[in-house]
């Protein structure tokens, strides 16, 4: 059985994705802060016959993370890490004038620093994975300049050079830095709560570009989903 660590895999996008790869049958190593929501989650995708490790904690801990590895070692290697956690340092979103500087220090902690540090802590099983492959969320934040999306895309964009740099240095594995556009999420809810989301796409709706990925293996580099969902 091929195995993933999905981290922030209690809601939104992370569900949805651990969701399908358990339908396919995959094992699975879920990540999130709040166990309760993590565990319902892993008890429903272990219905589907894989085995399901629920290792709630935060990612900016190092424990934590060695324990997402450990648990992935135990169900036999690790081929696809998905770092899919992050928050937005202040919500609603501020404009940089009014961003705390300690919110930012979190803000990057959380999604750039906890995401590589998860990186160098997997990268001796997903070396020895026949397809081992990274899936790093980002964000057209990091390309664009929206109004109050600085802290934020400033994260997302570190991340984007990161996921570059490893795909140079790590040429045996894939490395996808991945844009999914925006979704019904509880997070870009609380980014913009006065915005109407009823047009905007499910999770559920953008895992397939995830899929194509994962079943096509273009080579590393960065990608927007909304490409990836095109007909071809």
């Amino acid at each position: 059985m091929a195995v993933a660590i999905i981290t922030g895999a209690s809601r939104g996008f992370g569900r949805a994705l651990a969701t399908v790869l358990a339908e396919r049958g995959w094992d699975l190593v879920l990540d999130a802060r709040n166990a309760g929501p993590l565990e319902e989650t892993a008890a429903r995708l272990a219905e589907h016959g894989g085995k399901v490790r629920a290792v709630p904690g935060d990612v900016t801990d190092g424990g934590h993370r060695a324990g997402l590895v450990a648990a992935a070692r135990e169900l036999g290697g690790l081929d696809l890490l998905v770092n899919n956690a992050g928050v937005l340092g202040v919500e609603p979103l501020v404009t940089l004038e009014e961003l705390p500087a300690d919110a930012f220090r979190r803000v990057l902690e959380v999604n750039a620093v906890a995401p590589l540090a998860l990186v160098q802590e997997a990268l001796p099983l997903l070396r020895r994975a026949p397809a081992g492959a990274v899936v790093n969320l980002t964000s057209d934040a990091a390309t664009e300049a929206y109004r109050t999306w600085g802290g934020y895309g400033a994260t997302k964009a570190a991340l984007d050079q990161v996921s570059a740099v490893l795909a140079v240095e790590e040429p045996g594995l894939r490395v996808w830095a991945v844009d999914p556009g925006g979704m019904r999420t509880d997070m870009l809810a609380a980014a913009e709560p006065d915005e109407d989301l009823s047009e905007v796409p499910r999770p559920e709706d953008v895992v397939p570009a995830f899929v194509r990925l994962l079943d096509e293996r273009p080579a590393s580099g960065r990608y927007a989903a909304s490409a990836l969902l095109e007909v071809r």
